[in-house]
């Protein structure tokens, strides 16, 4: 309604962005019904933020990490688990910031897990918590008009300011408003309309797309995505399975049977199966082009598969051209030699 509704019809809404609006509602709704039986809202619904008594209470808030432990295998597996996670999930936000951005501004991903990395070392030094890019704060700063990195430095600036001079205030917002808020953005980045385009794609993408989704959902975000990779690199195989080779027959006008067949660029031992079973059905009396000018790799599997398909083409009478970048062969001696590998056996 914000957004759609209100925005346009008065340039005040654009300023005044709908999220505050629903932060201001909510702290006003707690104070009029509190101590209502009915509904009022209890303080576990509510944000929690320490509010030190004075100067040494704040600074007790600070604590070094204890070497002493560094030792344990729990300490590091904890530590490579959140570094996955945060850097996934970082990744993941600048994708879609980089989507949702206007101006269409590419974010540098190495530099910005250089930064993370640097603050969470910061972080870890004083006892804070492991610092993430969040696509809520993002998503924020775009709808706000920002176009430049240095909104992400004053929306930090400002988070800070707010924690010292009015957690009393903060800690009047229903954790309802926060999940509105977060639900609204939620649904801005998977809108019905994304899984329609990601359907229209093919199962390829929307396999891979949903399983990431429905993971994360009803699992963690780290384990929503191991799903998704998961699925990914399944379907990245069978499509590599399927595309190791294109076959295209022919007939000679003498009757001779004829087949052309092109590797693809990338061959490798997945794609075994595939070849070895198209070679076996070739029939006899056949005259078969066999085209690696675009293969880049060769698997060495598939190289002896070769080798052995060229003795058995004797026995059946089929005639092989060889041909490659460097040279056009008929009926080449030997694969392994014109590849110039080793046969497993030596």
């Amino acid at each position: 309604l914000w957004d759609k509704v209100l925005t346009k019809k008065a340039k005040i809404f654009q300023l005044i962005q709908g999220p505050l609006v629903a932060v201001v509602v909510g702290i006003l709704f707690f104070v009029i019904t509190k101590g209502n039986e009915i509904w009022a809202i209890s303080s576990e619904q509510l944000v929690k933020v320490p509010i030190p008594e004075d100067a040494s209470s704040f600074m007790a808030q600070f604590s070094f990490p204890n070497f002493a432990v560094i030792t344990r295998p729990e300490i590091w597996v904890t530590a490579f688990t959140i570094a996955l996670v945060a850097s996934l999930e970082t990744l993941l936000c600048v994708e879609a910031t980089d989507k949702l951005d206007p101006e269409k501004h590419v974010t540098p991903t190495n530099r910005e897990l250089l930064a993370q990395g640097t603050g969470n070392m910061i972080s870890g030094l004083i006892g804070g918590l492991p610092i993430t890019q969040v696509i809520v704060r993002s998503s924020a700063n775009i709808q706000s008009g920002a176009k430049t990195k240095l909104s992400a430095i004053i929306h930090g600036f400002f988070l800070l300011i707010s924690v010292i001079l009015i957690p009393r205030l903060l800690n009047m917002i229903p954790l309802s408003v926060l999940a509105a808020i977060l639900f609204i953005v939620g649904y801005k980045l998977a809108k019905p309309a994304l899984f329609k385009e990601m359907y229209q794609l093919g199962w390829k993408q929307f396999i891979p797309f949903t399983v990431t989704v429905l993971g994360i959902i009803f699992t963690d975000l780290l384990v929503g995505i191991g799903m998704g990779l998961g699925v990914g690199i399944v379907v990245i195989l069978i499509k590599s399975y399927q595309n190791s080779h294109f076959l295209h027959i022919q007939d000679k006008s003498n009757g001779v049977h004829k087949i052309k067949m092109t590797l693809a660029e990338e061959v490798t031992f997945f794609n075994k199966g595939a070849i070895l079973k198209e070679l076996e059905g070739i029939p006899k009396d056949t005259y078969l082009e066999l085209d690696v000018r675009n293969t880049r790799y060769l698997d060495n599997d598939i190289v002896e598969i070769l080798e052995d398909f060229s003795f058995k083409a004797k026995e059946r009478n089929i005639e092989i051209k060889l041909i490659s970048e460097k040279a056009i062969v008929e009926n080449p001696e030997s694969f392994i030699k014109f590849f110039n590998l080793r046969p497993k056996s030596a």
